[in-house]
């Protein structure tokens, strides 16, 4: 049997939308390698501006004060903390309120009301100061339970799960009940597996979200060393003494800091530093990715 042949117009639409691919990946990736670049260049090259996307003078010692640095590493950790306390509670939560909001009304009475008492959320907030005192005052302040619960609900993410678990064929769940399972059975044995793929997406989003934010530990934290990465990051840019107040001497370990690097090379080291476990995450949740978003956003 003969191949059929492309049309001129076809090859034209390909080789354009290759270039156009082509172009927007090297927009994305780009700037990552300029960032690995300047991480790994002297201070006079990137304080010229001579560094592009290869290092010039190349030299690991942003990454050595780094990891030397054990403010940096105390952030990380609670990062880490953070993130995987953070992305559990998250998850669970979302089960548990999208697979009963999924339900018909006959089910479930009360859902309509309990759907929009979540969408309000959406729409409103309590605002910053009330957040502020409800965290003061149940005494969770300077912890990592600060950065967790005031977002342990993620109503964008329970609703994308919700509207996947209310496009499922019903007969799934009426087998499960004839077999005499129970809701939570249902839930674990049927529903669940079908759902990876929503799971995994909303999974990626609290992940990123967790991981990337910052402000809540400048409001919520009292002092630098309880500080998640973000935070120091965004810190340190702005007032590097704060992290070097416990040194004997903070001249004289600024004055260490400034010899060995620049403090856009180190800026740059850390960045890159703090975008490696996004970098591993994503590969092995891209493939539901799209797939999960979709899905989750074909009914209402």
């Amino acid at each position: 049997m003969s191949r059929h042949k492309a049309s001129p117009s076809r090859k034209l639409f390909l080789v354009v939308n290759f270039l156009v691919l082509l172009l927007v990946s090297l927009l994305c990736v780009l700037p990552f390698v300029n960032l690995l670049a300047v991480s790994f260049s002297n201070k006079t090259a990137v304080a010229a501006n001579q560094v592009t996307f290869w290092p010039i003078g190349v030299t690991t010692a942003a990454y050595e004060f780094i990891l030397d640095n054990d403010q940096f590493l105390r952030a990380l950790w609670i990062t880490v903390q953070r993130t995987v306390i953070g992305v559990a509670i998250n998850i669970l939560l979302i089960i548990f309120t999208a697979y009963p909001l999924s339900k018909t009304p006959q089910e479930f009475p009360l859902r309509t009301a309990f759907s929009w008492f979540f969408v309000v959320t959406i729409l409103f907030s309590g605002g910053l100061i009330p957040t502020y005192m409800v965290v003061k005052y149940t005494g969770i302040m300077n912890t990592i339970w600060a950065l967790v619960l005031p977002g342990a609900v993620q109503v964008f993410n329970m609703l994308v799960v919700m509207n996947f678990m209310r496009s499922l064929p019903k007969e799934l769940e009426e087998a499960a009940y004839i077999d005499g399972a129970s809701h939570l059975q249902t839930l674990w044995r049927v529903i669940l597996p079908v759902s990876t793929p929503t799971l995994a997406t909303v999974t990626l989003f609290a992940f990123v979200g967790h991981w990337n934010s910052w402000y809540d530990g400048m409001i919520y934290m009292n002092t630098v060393d309880r500080y998640p990465l973000q935070t120091y990051l965004q810190t340190i840019v702005i007032n590097p003494e704060a992290f070097f107040r416990n040194a004997t001497n903070v001249s004289q370990e600024l004055g260490r800091f400034m010899n060995l690097v620049s403090a856009r090379t180190t800026n740059a080291a850390q960045l890159f530093l703090a975008t490696i476990p996004i970098l591993m995450v994503y590969p092995f949740l891209q493939k539901y990715f799209t797939t999960g978003l979709v899905m989750g956003s074909v009914k209402g």
